[in-house]
């Protein structure tokens, strides 16, 4: 498939709200207690659509034999990790996956169920695409076509997490730097404008302890199977 036509999505839940992560009510989720901050907070700092932006410039940021995406064990969850905030992964939609990753107590979470990126970086326009002008309008709605349809689905430890729908977000504009042996086979640089739509959550921090995670996304074209097991340090 079209490189820059690749989705990638993960998921968690939580099993309690830190203080401070945002101003919204949480959603419940599964069980009691558990809770998904709502997609119009705003979270250390940045938005929802802003965090989405970081997501994009970390994935992209790592060569593809050390890529989170691209792992199909979880020894690279820990890729370039740093701040409040640690991203997961979904996968390049190649197969079910199951992934071990220890993650560290404290932190939030936060990833996309499944998104699109399109632009200057993925092959859509100059300079990938030498004599194609990037039109932002034109890039946000070929970003946004294939997820209007999406199936989402996700448990944490055997309860369904829902509202999984209610989470769309669109990204700003960002630059995405590469480096040598990219993920998407550019050469090393930075490229933009690029821009990006999903389905995205944001967690507070894990309990203590061990935690299965199960997600699948599909939309036309594309379908992601992913267990994650996930140990938060003590």
């Amino acid at each position: 498939m079209n490189r820059s036509r690749t989705f990638w999505r993960g998921v968690v839940a939580v099993v309690v709200v830190a203080a401070g992560l945002g101003t919204g009510q949480a959603l419940p989720v599964a069980a009691e207690n558990t809770v998904i901050v709502p997609r119009d907070s705003s979270l250390y700092g940045n938005t929802y659509g802003e965090w989405g932006a970081r997501w994009m410039q970390w994935a992209f940021s790592i060569p593809v034999d050390r890529s989170p995406i691209a792992d199909t064990t979880g020894g690279h969850c820990g890729e370039l990790q740093s701040g409040p905030v640690w991203f997961l992964a979904g996968t390049f939609g190649t197969g079910p996956v199951t992934r071990s990753c220890m993650v560290p107590a404290g932190k939030a979470l936060f990833f996309p169920l499944v998104a699109t990126t399109f632009g200057a970086g993925v092959f859509d326009c100059e300079p990938t695409v030498p004599g194609t002008l990037c039109n932002l309008a034109a890039l946000r709605v070929s970003a946004g076509a294939p997820l209007d349809g999406a199936t989402l689905s996700a448990t944490l430890d055997g309860n369904t997490i829902r509202h999984l729908r209610d989470q769309r977000v669109q990204l700003p504009a960002m630059t995405l730097t590469y480096p040598p042996d990219g993920v998407f086979g550019a050469a090393a640089g930075t490229y933009s404008p690029n821009v990006g739509d999903g389905y995205w959550l944001m967690v507070a921090p894990l309990s203590r302890g061990a935690h299965t995670l199960h997600f699948r996304a599909e939309v036309p074209g594309f379908v992601a199977d992913v267990t994650y097991h996930l140990t938060v340090a003590p």
